[in-house]
């Protein structure tokens, strides 16, 4: 069934407001949320101690869904919008990361961590 683009949109929105609540749970900080480049998007910038974490939120409407939610392409994309970002971010030296979080409705979000290993 073919998601309009509103409606894969308000998805998004909800996965990435889900997740941040999720990680400032977890003692993160947000430091910004979609932060869009020519090279890239980032959908959220989360700092918890000395990491910096450069997140992509992927939402799906049925859990079993995420297991195929996330490719290489997409996380090569998150990396060179990271690497831009690093100097505002990250630059105090803070070690860097690119991770991923799976939301869908009644499942808890599952975060993983160094997703990206370019």
């Amino acid at each position: 069934r073919q998601m309009t683009r509103q409606a894969a949109e308000r998805r998004g929105r909800w996965g990435e407001t889900v997740a941040a609540w999720w990680l400032r749970l977890h003692g993160w900080r947000i430091l910004a949320i979609r932060v869009k480049l020519r090279v890239g998007e980032v959908d959220l910038v989360a700092k918890r101690g000395g990491t910096v974490a450069f997140i992509e939120v992927k939402a799906r409407r049925k859990k079993e869904d995420l297991d195929t939610a996330i490719d290489a392409w997409r996380l090569r994309r998150v990396a060179a919008a990271a690497n831009a970002l690093q100097p505002r971010y990250a630059a105090n030296g803070e070690d860097i990361r690119i991770d991923v979080m799976l939301v869908a409705p009644f499942a808890r979000p599952r975060h993983i961590p160094n997703a990206w290993h370019g």
